[in-house]
């Protein structure tokens, strides 16, 4: 007989190192607290399991919590008639928009089948990798790595990482651009410009890298020293998303937006070509713009 199980998942943000983390550069990534997945199971006896879905996007997870599921079925030999029960999701974590949905509703599907013994710790952050391969085409783990641990993390391929805690909290804020982004399409974007151009390609890679070593200088020091780093940091980022073709439509309007309100810094967050955009600000952010501007740090 299973067992009753409950667990809550967190967003995530990404300060710099997306794309390049999936060929050994590293990255800088964030928990987002206040956006979260609620997962709980009851044990019943039913011809199926039953899911039920709540939340601003909750509706948005059947179809892709149906795929992680069958996906984690196959990849341990169970059969639909040992689960029988009631799944209840609730989220406020929207579907490709960068915040870590997918990610968030592998690690708690992951310590479901961990909580049921069908999951051994020492293997659940490949496990939870290997379910969000659905989305991503290759995950580097970065998203799940962080949705897991909860902290701040410098995180390189293959699983490792490092915490990290920043010495002062800057006004970063990320908001949304109005169009969603399929990460899917942009990893295959990204490799295809390594095919065609992989010089290019390279020196991108390592004006990422740079951007993380500057973002990490600028958090281990002073904010009256750090802030300056802090802002040429994610200006580098977003000249690599550029140069990959990543801030088109949408992305871009955004972006001007907040440059004209008095944002600093503006770079897309996670696959780019949507979803969220992180702003960095030294003064308080316009009235017009704090219902669409979600703290980084609270």
């Amino acid at each position: 007989m299973m067992k009753s199980f409950k667990t809550r998942t967190y967003g995530k943000w990404i300060l710099a190192g997306e794309h390049a983390v999936l060929r050994g550069c590293p990255a800088l990534v964030f928990p987002l607290k206040s956006r979260h997945l609620d997962f709980q199971f009851t044990p019943q006896k039913l011809d199926s399991l039953e899911l039920r879905l709540h939340g601003s996007y909750g509706k948005e997870l059947e179809l892709l919590f149906r795929g992680v599921l069958e996906k984690a079925m196959d990849l341990k030999k169970v059969s639909k008639n040992e689960l029988q029960g009631i799944v209840e999701i609730t989220s406020s974590l929207p579907i490709g928009a960068g915040l870590g949905a997918s990610a968030s509703l592998c690690v708690a599907l992951t310590r479901w089948f961990q909580a049921e013994g069908l999951v051994d710790k020492n293997e659940s952050h490949e496990f939870a990798r290997q379910l969000e391969n659905l989305f991503h085409g290759e995950s580097s783990g970065v998203d799940i790595a962080i949705v897991t641990e909860e902290r701040g993390l410098i995180y390189s391929k293959g699983g490792s990482f490092d915490f990290f805690q920043p010495q002062w909290s800057p006004q970063l804020y990320i908001s949304f651009c109005g169009q969603r982004g399929m990460t899917y399409e942009c990893v295959n974007q990204v490799k295809s410009l390594i095919e065609t151009e992989p010089a290019k390609a390279n020196e991108i890679d390592q004006r990422m890298k740079k951007s993380v070593e500057i973002c990490i200088q600028a958090f281990s020091t002073s904010e009256v020293e750090g802030f300056g780093k802090l802002k040429t940091a994610i200006q580098l980022a977003a000249s690599c998303f550029e140069d990959w073709g990543l801030t088109k439509g949408e992305v871009t309007a955004h972006m001007n937006l907040l440059r004209s309100k008095g944002a600093v810094a503006v770079k897309p967050t996670g696959s780019g070509g949507g979803g969220y955009v992180l702003s960095l600000w030294n003064q308080p952010v316009p009235s017009d713009l704090e219902e669409k501007l979600i703290p980084c740090f609270k």
